[in-house]
């Protein structure tokens, strides 16, 4: 049984972050047209407090982790590649990303979680009477939102070109869980779709918002909005265990058909990169497995092929 060994991954500005046992790596492409990489040590937080390796529990933890890692990322890459007038590298604030990130995490609270349950108790509440129902329109008007504005964002093509970094990750990381080379020849071969992906993570933790919400019924307004808020890290620990089981057995066709909803919406948060970008991907990949075989001096693992989806 080969021994598994999971690398995450985020597309950046211009880049594409690694994350793996022991350290995260960072790599963009410059305004020059240079490959630059950034290589961090790192040790979970469930390496120093058990607790948070319970299950339920590790899920808001991984989400917080990767949220502050892949800040970081983001704040690097974005001034590698923001150039001023003259030609040199411009310094963004920390300020100013830190600032957009909380904007970012205020939107996804209003728009996704608050905004469906305002618009059910206006809208759908006055045509159905049923507890279930209502919760199951709420869960479709999310999704529905989600989708749309996954979309709306697609058509920038800024944020397309970051989707193709996306995309980069994606077959980079099935490249290496199938043992493949890292080339640009060997790796553009694989999917750009993958089962532990972040789009994935996010449909499965709406789908899951509707069965828990239900338990709920029909609270007031406040209260109903408050609870979409406070039940998240119990939806996300849920949906976090729902990832892990998928990933070690993605071959089974019930797991296929329960993420193939989860796999097709990243047809829209992915998009098929280019060889260079694919060169930037596998640089941060290789930073990320340098320091784990320093470290180890052992051969790179090779997960089973349940956890890739090839091409």
């Amino acid at each position: 049984m080969p021994q598994e060994f999971n690398v995450g991954g985020q597309a950046v500005i211009e880049g594409v972050m690694m994350r793996g046992r022991e350290s995260w790596s960072v790599a963009v492409r410059t305004p020059q047209g240079e490959i630059e990489v950034r290589r961090e040590p790192y040790k979970a937080f469930g390496e120093k407090h058990p607790w948070a390796r319970l299950p339920l529990v590790r899920g808001s933890v991984a989400l917080v982790e990767s949220m502050a890692i892949g800040t970081k990322a983001l704040f690097w890459a974005a001034n590698k590649s923001a150039v001023e007038p003259d030609g040199s590298e411009a310094e963004i604030p920390k300020s100013a990303i830190a600032i957009s990130m909380a904007l970012g995490v205020l939107l996804f609270l209003v728009l996704f979680m608050m905004g469906p349950a305002a618009i059910t108790r206006y809208v759908v509440d006055r045509f159905v009477s049923d507890p279930t129902l209502a919760n199951l329109a709420e869960g479709l008007i999310r999704i529905a939102m989600l989708i749309g504005y996954m979309w709306g964002l697609s058509l920038m093509s800024d944020v397309r070109r970051m989707f193709q970094y996306h995309g980069a990750e994606h077959k980079t990381i099935a490249a290496y869980e199938y043992g493949d080379r890292l080339a640009p020849e060997a790796v553009e071969r694989y999917s750009t779709r993958h089962v532990r992906c972040g789009t994935n993570f996010l449909f499965i933790v709406m789908v899951l918002a509707v069965l828990t919400y239900s338990f709920l019924g029909r609270p007031p307004l406040l209260w109903r909005m408050a609870s979409r808020i406070v039940l998240i890290p119990v939806v996300a620990g849920v949906a976090y265990e729902v990832i892990r089981l998928a990933a070690r057995h993605v071959r089974s066709r019930v797991v296929r058909v329960l993420m193939a909803p989860g796999l097709a919406l990243q047809a829209i948060t992915t998009r098929q990169p280019d060889r260079e970008q694919l060169e930037v991907a596998i640089a941060s990949l290789e930073a990320v497995l340098s320091e784990q075989e320093s470290r180890e001096a052992v051969e790179r693992p090779i997960l089973p092929e349940a956890v890739a989806i090839p091409a």
